[in-house]
């Protein structure tokens, strides 16, 4: 079997997915590399040219060389008895679409299969389907409804409901930014909430090759720049940004996170790995959503809870790929 880095996409997270593919290129030296390019094209690519790229967070990764259509790629992986090791996040990548064009060729994967991801990428559904399994979720605004909300509750948030990386994160702080919601909502739907207080958490789980979960200690997430949220800047170009692992939480809280990630990663059926984010609000922590491919660069907080549990990254991925292996076999 043929291990492939599969990264890069034709959403805007392809570039912290180029961001991942260094970080699994150097822990998977003998792995080879397909890039899936903005035009949906596949192309083999050199570690020397993924390597050298050294501003992934900024700018586009752009072979030169000719690629294939995604599909002809995936044949390709079937015939050619590869596994794919998927360095990617956001859109197609992750909202089940590439995910259903594997499992129906047969092509074992890294990550949790179609319906899981499907449900994930989806925060609306993510949450109803979190909330059944026990976990606190905040109460979602209709978009009708912004005024009399930001008028009940003074601050909202509002995001993509299939986006992920904090893109188009609008914090509603007054009347403008709820023209900026709207304005947003004509290109996509968009998630709104009350603006919940309290520090921000994420919470890895990680599935054992037994088939066992672990879930991973809680991360404690400060953003530089005044606090004003954990959005893309903050996540990978702000030097600022604090990310405590283990977070300083009380041993109850931490306990609570754990618990609440388990929880989610159940309900939403999500293999091999995944990463929930929280609010550790007044009463406890709050849900956010969970990221069935969440990022592994080296600024990314999945490594960095692997880390802590003192597990190496090239461990974690040999045991993903065996566990990709063992689903493809049954």
């Amino acid at each position: 079997m043929r291990i492939t880095i599969l990264f890069g996409g034709t959403n805007k997270e392809r570039l912290v997915s180029v961001a991942s593919a260094q970080a699994l290129c150097r822990a998977l030296p003998e792995a080879d590399l397909w890039f899936w390019d903005v035009d949906d094209t596949v192309r083999a690519v050199r570690s020397e040219a993924l390597l050298g790229h050294t501003r992934p967070f900024e700018d586009d990764f752009k072979p030169a060389n000719r690629g294939v259509a995604l599909a002809q790629a995936l044949d390709a992986a079937k015939a050619e008895d590869r596994l794919l090791v998927l360095g990617l996040h956001g859109g197609r990548a992750e909202n089940g679409e590439l995910q259903a064009m594997c499992e129906m060729r047969g092509i074992p994967f890294t990550g949790s299969g179609s319906a899981s991801s499907h449900l994930a990428f989806d925060k609306v559904a993510a949450k109803r389907f979190a909330a059944i399994a026990g976990v606190e979720a905040p109460t979602g605004v209709a978009l009708e409804d912004i005024d009399a909300a930001f008028a009940r509750y003074g601050k909202l948030i509002a995001k993509p409901a299939r986006d992920g990386s904090s893109y188009g994160l609008i914090f509603v702080n007054a009347q403008q930014d709820l023209a900026a919601v709207r304005n947003a909502a004509k290109t996509e739907e968009y998630l709104i909430e009350p603006f919940i207080s309290g520090a921000e958490a994420t919470c890895g789980v990680l599935e054992q090759p037994d088939g066992s979960l672990t879930a991973l200690p809680p991360i404690e997430i400060i953003p530089a720049e005044g606090g004003f949220g954990f959005d893309y800047r903050a996540k990978y170009l702000a030097a600022a940004t604090q990310e405590i692992c283990p977070g300083r939480f009380a041993p109850d809280i931490m306990a609570e996170l754990m618990e609440q990630a388990l929880k989610a990663h159940k309900a939403l059926s999500c293999s091999g790995y995944s990463r929930s984010d929280f609010i550790v609000a007044e009463k406890g922590p709050v849900f956010l959503e969970t990221n069935t491919l969440p990022g592994l660069t080296q600024a990314s907080l999945y490594p960095k809870a692997l880390k802590a549990q003192g597990i190496a990254f090239a461990d974690f991925l040999h045991d993903q790929i065996a566990l990709a292996a063992q689903r493809a076999r049954r």
